[in-house]
């Protein structure tokens, strides 16, 4: 009755304990939470309740396994795997906390920065995501070094190991020298505040916004919900568009082609009034003028602001919509027009030397007569 009493007792109990103590911790967090709003602190906290009931677990089993005399011939090999859970729980539980204090202070440093200072607060979160990558990534080689090292033949080989890690490493790096060039371009993207997790960019031609930064690759959503992954050394050795460096304010342009009889003083009012209406345009400023002239035409631009990238888009949308409506409801004769003239004849000439006429004019004095806009009647 001893013999089954005792496993039961020692097993039943390591669950017992983790249950209860894992339930108050949590309890407890939670009432944290509850009183101080203010900070996301203890929330956070909460996602490692699973790796940190497993290290309890893990932990008063493994001290009180040799009690329960269960399973006496597997000992080690239980007593191991009680290790590897516990190591790989613990590692686990770091990184959730870890990851629970950074994302704390990165919140506050956020709150208090957003409205004066969105530039810098992207920076700081690009910055914050790839260190967070870079603790996972050293805890998880730790952890692992850790767990081999509890095999007695990795002990004995680690003497070996070591004397060749020098030769091993030239060759590694030789092999991974593309992977290490990409991982030291995303410390200097992250710590050299080239292009921010955010911000507006222009890469071969495709616009959108950097959507993650990793050591390796970067991912930009284009507008029209495509994602463009790329490696992180491209952003340090080619030259690329960033519409969000420094200030996000931007300048747009918007052309049109008119008549030599527009009026151009009466489009500049119109301009004025079109942006009076656009919420997307800031105020900052606006401009219209010819810009060059042609046989045919005349070129008309405008200039306006607006606080992103995005606005200066639906700005821009607007004034070209709204004027080309106006110009055809208020102004038709402003709009580009063709001139278009009957096939004039290659020289010859009659026994007069002077050249055949039609309809009892000369060739010679014949003009273009036809004045016409592109599918209207001639005016």
């Amino acid at each position: 009755m001893e013999n089954l009493l005792r496993p039961l007792i020692v097993v039943g109990g390591s669950v017992v304990l983790t249950l209860v103590i894992g339930w108050a911790t949590d309890f407890l967090l939670r009432k944290a939470d509850e009183r101080h709003h203010e900070t996301p602190l203890w929330g956070l906290l909460r996602r490692g309740r699973i790796p940190y009931m497993l290290v309890l677990f893990a932990a008063l089993l493994r001290g009180s396994y040799d009690e329960a005399e269960l399973l006496p011939a597997r000992a080690d090999g239980v007593g191991r795997t009680l290790t590897l859970v516990l190591i790989g729980s613990a590692a686990w539980l770091v990184i959730r906390i870890a990851a629970a204090i950074v994302e704390t202070s990165y919140s506050r440093y956020a709150s208090a920065r957003a409205h004066r200072d969105p530039a810098r607060v992207r920076r700081v979160r690009t910055q914050v995501t790839l260190i967070m990558r870079v603790v996972s990534a050293i805890v998880g080689v730790v952890a692992a070094a850790t767990m081999l090292l509890t095999f007695p033949a990795f002990r004995a080989a680690g003497a070996s190991l070591l004397a060749s890690a020098g030769i091993l490493g030239i060759v590694a790096g030789v092999a991974a020298q593309s992977t290490l060039s990409n991982m030291f371009a995303g410390f200097q993207i992250a710590f050299g505040d080239m292009v921010r997790i955010g911000d507006t960019v222009v890469v071969d031609g495709e616009w959108g916004t950097v959507e993650e930064i990793t050591l390796t690759f970067l991912t930009v959503h284009t507008w029209d919900e495509r994602r463009i992954t790329m490696p992180v050394s491209y952003f340090t050795s080619k030259p690329f568009e960033n519409w969000s460096r420094g200030t996000p304010q931007m300048t747009g342009i918007v052309f049109w082609h008119v008549d030599h009889s527009a009026p151009v003083e009466a489009m500049r009012e119109k301009l004025r009034d079109i942006l009076r209406e656009c919420p997307a345009w800031d105020g900052r400023a606006y401009n219209l003028c010819v810009t060059d002239s042609t046989p045919s035409t005349m070129q008309v631009r405008a200039l306006v602001t607006a606080k992103d990238a995005d606005d200066i888009w639906t700005v821009r949308v607007a004034v070209r919509e709204q004027m080309i409506g106006w110009l055809t409801d208020e102004h038709p004769y402003a709009l580009p027009r063709v001139n278009t003239a009957d096939a004039i004849l290659p020289p010859s000439r009659n026994g007069n030397g002077h050249r055949p006429s039609q309809d009892g004019v000369p060739a010679q004095q014949r003009r273009y007569h036809g004045n016409h806009s592109s599918g209207r009647p001639e005016r």
